[in-house]
């Protein structure tokens, strides 16, 4: 994956070749009639000069297929992206993967709780999370609900296990003020995740994130519904309106303007929004999902937030996903099972012979947070790739459940299926 960020699209050199031709001369003999006098000699005739040889321009070698990797590319450049909803971490959930202070000044190892992900994202180009809450200065103090201050070394995981992007702009993005907003972009950077949602300085928020994937230049554009009730510093430092439940639709749709015009291939929008623990879209979701789509400047869009999974839905030929759930939790008491049932989703675009890109594949993985009584990302699918997680019925149920809020829109007579990683 390569940052291009705010640069400018290169422009191809256009080798031009000219071909020059000879003229040719006609001769023309004057003959002088007088009376009396002697004809004028005839002059010699002007050779003709042969044209100048021109190297013909070699053709334009073919490019090399870029497939990508995941699922067979039915053209010669595909690009997978995964995307995943909240790090959502409470104390519960952080304590139990404490460990000594090692030598990069680390107090806790999330990599055995999130492992389980890593074979799904290892088969994706480009991978993407929702940073929900701000990250802690290393020993703390950390904080659950509902000042979030999570511990930093969730960001170190997160890469190792194979994602690249983080998006920040959510309704806990300044519970630690700009103090903990700015730190928790200082963590990704050291960690190598690329990040958008949140801003360090005026103008930033401007300017879209595009990132390069198998050589697709894919933008990310973010907005969330609001902070809490909270107030960020400045009013540039959240992808945020000012004015709760208003996305500010025509600021998303000029950014992914500005991302065209900067060379992406691909914009993908994300929203943060929705009624939380319920699996259907309000209308003002799907109103305002409608709305980026109706656009023509988004290729996908999807949200999270609500800690609960909700449907894909095809509109007007396009992908909307309104709600990822958590990616990670601590587990919620059985009446609120929701937030306890993950989803891991890769979508797929191919290059068109036209240039333009389109989708040609979706799947979903459902997961769970707990194996053998422990806290670990576990997935449900039905090809059991990490075995049983809970126990087989608990299994199957998370997997079925997942799947009838999936499909509840028809997606499924569209195309969308499960994700089984043990058959790729």
């Amino acid at each position: 994956m390569r940052i291009l960020g705010n640069g400018t699209a290169s422009t191809r050199a256009i080798r031009r070749s000219v071909w020059r031709s000879g003229a040719t001369l006609a001769v023309l003999a004057l003959v002088a009639g007088a009376a009396g006098c002697a004809p004028e000699p005839t002059a010699e005739p002007t050779k003709t000069t042969a044209p100048e040889p021109v190297e013909t321009p070699e053709p334009e070698p073919a490019p090399e297929p870029r497939p990508g990797v995941g699922p067979a590319c039915p053209t010669d450049h595909c690009v997978s992206v995964a995307f995943a909803g909240d790090f959502l971490f409470h104390p519960g959930l952080w304590r139990p993967f404490a460990i000594p202070t090692n030598d990069a000044g680390q107090n806790f190892d999330f990599v055995p709780l999130l492992e389980g992900a890593k074979p799904y994202l290892d088969k994706s180009d480009l991978a993407i999370y929702q940073q929900e809450t701000p990250l802690a200065a290393p020993g703390g103090p950390y904080a659950g609900f509902p000042l979030f201050s999570t511990p930093p070394e969730v960001a170190a995981a997160a890469k190792a296990i194979g994602f690249d992007v983080a998006t920040t702009a959510s309704n806990h993005s300044v519970d630690m003020g700009t103090e903990g907003l700015v730190r928790t972009l200082d963590v990704l950077d050291a960690a190598g995740l690329e990040h958008t949602g949140t801003y360090r300085a005026e103008g930033e928020r401007d300017v879209p994130l595009i990132v390069e994937a198998n050589g697709a230049k894919i933008a990310i554009i973010t907005s969330t519904y609001g902070l809490n009730g909270n107030f960020s510093e400045f009013d540039w430092q959240v992808d945020f309106s000012g004015t709760d439940f208003d996305l500010d639709i025509q600021r998303s749709i000029e950014k992914a303007k500005a991302a065209r015009a900067l060379g992406a291939d691909i914009v993908i929008g994300l929203q943060h929004n929705g009624a939380e623990y319920w699996s259907e879209p309000t209308s003002e979701q799907t109103a305002d999902a409608h709305a980026l789509m109706d656009s023509g400047e988004f290729d996908f869009m999807y949200s999270n937030h609500t800690h609960s999974i909700q449907p894909f839905e095809l509109y007007e030929g396009k992908w909307i996903h309104y709600g990822t759930g958590n990616f990670i939790s601590e587990s919620a008491p059985p009446a609120n099972r929701v937030n306890n049932e993950f989803l891991l989703s890769r979508i797929q675009f191919a290059k068109q012979p036209d240039g333009s890109w389109s989708t040609t594949d979706l799947a979903w993985a459902a997961a769970t947070n707990l194996q053998n009584q422990g806290y670990k990302w576990c997935s449900v699918a039905s090809d059991a790739p990490q075995g049983v997680c809970q126990w087989a019925e608990f299994d199957a149920d998370v997997r079925e459940r997942t799947r009838a809020t999936v499909e509840s829109m028809g997606a499924a007579e569209h195309g969308l299926r499960e994700w089984r990683i043990t058959e790729e």
